[in-house]
């Protein structure tokens, strides 16, 4: 005897799979765009940061409105990875123009967070408002387009919380561990040089 899943459940097994590769895909250009926008390795995965606290929100947002993590909601959650950074790299942005006028790294943190709150919160707002009619819609074909809709809106309302937070935090870290690492790699190097004068 053996078991055998086909039809529909089959089809929407594979189909998962290749939106899994989509998101890895996704994710592996947002941080190749970042990149090279920031001119660092480290800046973007702080930034990445953003994704997975949206997806706390997507699940949470398709549990109170009684959905299930479907092929819709993972579409939702691939559109959601390219937009949820938009608020960590406004802040992150500004942070690195205030350290070049000299500001000091917790004092830029606190400002930046300060003065971005505003653009952050208008621009998140208008696209989960913006997004609110399909999440909560009844009518023909509201299952495909209802779970997109909750799934962006749900993950980008708690991404942006979180991110005023998560990110300040996740970028000092970074920037201590970065520091921590670059004098190691110059001592270990300047070592090796006095030996070899020596």
């Amino acid at each position: 005897y053996f078991i055998e899943y086909g039809g529909t459940y089959k089809q929407m097994r594979e189909t998962l799979v290749d939106f899994g590769f989509a998101f890895l895909a996704a994710l592996i250009l947002i941080y190749m765009i970042m990149a090279a926008q920031f001119e660092s390795l480290t800046q973007p995965f702080v930034i990445m940061f953003t994704v997975p606290l949206s997806i706390i929100g997507v699940m949470c947002g398709l549990f109170a409105m009684g959905m299930s993590f479907s092929v819709p909601a993972m579409m939702g959650v691939i559109i959601l990875a390219g937009v949820v950074v938009n608020n960590g790299i406004v802040m992150i942005d500004y942070v690195n123009q205030l350290r070049k006028k000299g500001i000091e790294k917790h004092e830029a943190l606190i400002q930046a967070a300060a003065t971005r709150l505003r653009p952050i919160l208008i621009t998140a707002f208008t696209t989960i408002l913006g997004i609110l009619p399909m999440a909560l819609s009844r009518s023909q074909g509201a299952e495909i387009r209802a779970p997109i809709g909750v799934a962006v809106a749900a993950g980008l309302f708690v991404a942006t919380f979180l991110t005023l937070f998560v990110i300040p935090v996740a970028y000092s870290l970074a920037d201590r561990i970065s520091y921590t690492v670059t004098q190691t790699i110059k001592n270990r190097l300047h070592n090796e040089d006095e030996r070899k004068d020596i």
